[in-house]
This record gives structure tokens, C-alpha cells and sequence, in this order.
């Protein structure tokens, strides 16, 4: 079924349930009864969404908001809380995340453009939590932080929430610090000294000109299918508009390729990775907008900004004469900041301090396999 019709139907669906109100549409379980709860008396209720005081947030403690049900650390979303996934991810040094979204009872989200990030309500609040599996040495996740994006009156504001040892709370701090991991990733033992944010950071990645934004969730992002807790599997943004999260979309939304489908083009492969690791900083008021190179996925189509045969704006020695240099990996640029842990001229500058191995892999083969000649 085509997401205008299906669009259409959720529609209709809403005009019956609500008999002319304006009420929020409420999801429907798999009995098409929609969610119940029991009272002491034994009468049967809709079960709520949870409430948020937006003039109280940030809140000192995670378990505050009422995001996730039973041990915290399950992250087992409550009603009206929204598990997503995107269909490429920004790397943080390998660490695993389970990304969620809520917004005030009667809020939607928009639709502008398959590039552009959706409207989102004032109340939204994007909820994003950084763990790993496999950490040494009984080998268990350990949730490092959980980070929120909130957006107020006054715009889009920051609120990290670091966990304790015990994994039971998540503590609000900005001031940004660092955790050492070892964990087994692909049955190699692995250490990382992670990073966690200080504010300022936060802002340096997530800012456009004066004001912060989300970097994921655009519609061709988010233009995949996600199993849910229930168990059911539906497309992203059918689901958010069958949730009242967002309103109708066109049908013929375009989506991303994901980066480590390996039978897709070389060039489709690597714009689908800037787009979600470069492009938040290599755009228009971004942090490197001064840099010559504009990697969002629309942009990224020209050769030229991707930095295909462009002289870089300093000399980074070591033979370097293009930020790519075709078929040849140690005259490039962008395969040199990739490919080290040198903070002084990594890149991406902050949120990693690991080589994304098989992201300088497919860097690789994509440089190598370029039949372009400078002049």
C-alpha cells in the first residue's frame, strides 16, 4: 500500500475515533481495542501517555521524564515514547545506541523536504542512549549516557544524563568527561577512552549559524522499516503518522543508501556516509563552512564537493595535494584525516578518538576506483 494511501486511511481512522473532536489519535493494539489498563474496581481504562512539565526540565535525574517502564536500563519505551532508527548512523567509537522520540499529547511533527529535518513541535524531546555490549570483563552492556535534545520556546537545548555503575540512574551533566571501555567487538577485544560531550561541544556538531538543530531524523533517513517491542514491523514514517507523530508525507520519499550495503555504488555508499558523519558540519553556517567541500547528500552529487580533484586550504605535508586525489589514497586529504587519531587534524574533529575501520575501507575503494584525471 503507498503511504498517501495509507496516509488517507489513517485519516479516515482518525475522524471515526474521535467523532469530530480534536483529540489525539491513540494507537491501536494488536486487538484493534487500543491499549487498557485495569482499575482497583476492575473496569478497563485507555492507558495514558506520560506528561512532561516542560518548564521543569531539564530534570536531575533521567527517571524523571517516565521515558521507558519497569528497570530503566531495559529501555522498554512507555506509551507515546517512540523507538526510531535510521538508516544511517553518525559512528561514536563503536558505541551502540537505541534512539527514541516523544512529544506533548496532540503534537506533529511536519514534513518540509526528503533533505531537510522535519518540523518538529515545541515540547519534542529526542532521546538518544550510547552503549556498549560485550564489556569486559563479564561481558554485559553498560549504557554510558543518554542524551536529550529538547526543544523549547527559546529553540533546541541540551540535556546529557550520565549513568551510574549500578546502571540504575542517569545523572544530568553537561560539563563532558571521559569513560574508559574495553569490550569484544567481532570477537576482538577492543578499549576506548569515550568521550562524553561537554555542552559546548554538543553545540559545535548540532549548530546551524546561531541556533542548534537534530542532525538525524530527516525522512530520507528515517525511510526504512524498524521492528518494534510488539513485535510488529512497519515503515518509519507510516508509523509516525499512524502515531499522530507526524503528518502526511509524499509517497515517493527518497531513502538514503545505507552505507554498508556493499551491492550499491561506490559513490552512493560514501554520500550516504558523509551525509550523516560530515555533512552537520561541511553545509551552509555549519562549523566548517568556511571549508570549501559540502558533503549533505544533495550536495554531495558534484565532484567538486565532495573534493574530488579541490586543492586542500593548508598544507597537511606527506605529499597531500587534493582533498581526493583519484586512485591515490596517500595524496588525499579526506583519507588522511579519517584514517588518524591525531586531534589536531582528524576528522570528523570531535566524536570519535577510534578509526572507523570500515568506513576508511570503503574510502578506499572509492578513491582507488575513481577514473577521473586532475588537471
Amino acid at each position: 500500500m503507498s503511504r498517501y494511501y495509507l496516509a488517507l486511511s489513517t485519516l479516515l481512522l482518525l475522524v471515526l475515533v474521535s467523532c469530530g473532536s480534536d483529540d489525539n489519535y491513540t494507537p491501536m493494539s494488536e486487538t484493534d481495542d487500543g491499549p487498557i489498563m485495569t482499575d482497583d474496581d476492575g473496569s478497563m481504562e485507555e492507558e495514558e501517555n506520560i506528561t512532561i512539565d516542560l518548564s521543569s526540565v531539564p530534570f536531575d535525574t533521567l527517571s524523571e521524564y517516565g521515558f521507558f517502564e519497569g528497570d530503566l536500563a531495559n529501555l522498554i519505551p512507555n506509551n507515546g515514547v517512540l523507538e526510531y532508527s535510521l538508516i544511517n548512523k553518525l559512528f561514536s567509537d563503536y558505541a551502540v545506541k537505541k534512539r527514541f522520540i516523544w512529544m506533548p499529547e496532540g503534537a506533529t511533527a511536519t514534513y518540509d523536504a526528503d533533505d531537510t529535518l522535519l518540523v518538529f513541535p515545541v515540547g519534542t524531546i529526542i532521546i538518544k542512549n550510547f552503549f556498549y555490549d560485550n564489556v569486559l570483563p563479564e561481558n554485559t552492556r553498560r549504557i554510558i549516557e543518554t542524551r536529550l535534545l529538547i526543544h523549547t520556546t527559546n529553540g533546541w537545548e541540551f540535556a546529557d544524563y550520565i549513568w551510574n555503575e549500578t546502571q540504575t540512574e542517569a545523572i544530568y551533566n553537561l560539563d563532558g568527561s571521559n569513560v574508559d571501555i574495553m569490550w569484544e567487538l567481532n570477537g576482538e577485544t577492543r578499549s576506548v577512552n569515550y568521550r562524553i560531550p561537554s555542552e559546548a561541544e554538543c553545540q559545535t556538531c548540532h549548530k546551524t549559524g546561531d541556533t542548534s538543530v537534530p542532525i538525524g531524523p530527516r525522512p530520507q533517513n528515517l525511510n526504512r522499516p524498524f521492528t518494534y517491542t510488539d513485535g510488529s514491523t512497519a515503515n518509519q514514517l507510516d508509523k509516525w503518522i499512524e502515531e499522530g507523530y507526524l503528518q502526511s508525507v509524499p509517497a515517493d520519499v527518497i531513502a538514503l543508501i545505507d552505507w554498508q550495503d556493499t551491492s550499491a555504488p561506490l559513490k552512493e555508499r560514501v554520500r550516504s556516509y558523509f551525509e550523516i558523519n560530515c555533512a552537520h558540519c561541511h553545509i551552509e553556517e555549519g562549523h566548517c563552512s568556511y571549508r570549501p567541500i559540502r558533503l549533505d547528500y544533495t550536495s554531495s552529487i558534484l565532484d567538486e564537493n565532495i573534493g574530488i580533484c579541490v586543492e586542500p586550504e593548508e598544507d597537511l605535508g606527506n605529499g597531500i595535494s587534493h582533498i581526493i586525489r583519484p586512485t591515490n589514497i596517500g595524496r588525499s586529504a579526506m583519507y588522511f584525516r579519517m584514517n588518524t587519531t591525531a586531534e589536531e587534524v582528524r576528522m570528523p574533529l570531535l566524536g570519535r578518538t577510534l578509526i572507523h575501520d570500515e568506513a576508511i575501507t570503503l574510502l578506499e575503494e572509492f578513491i582507488n576506483d575513481l577514473d577521473i584525471e586532475c588537471e
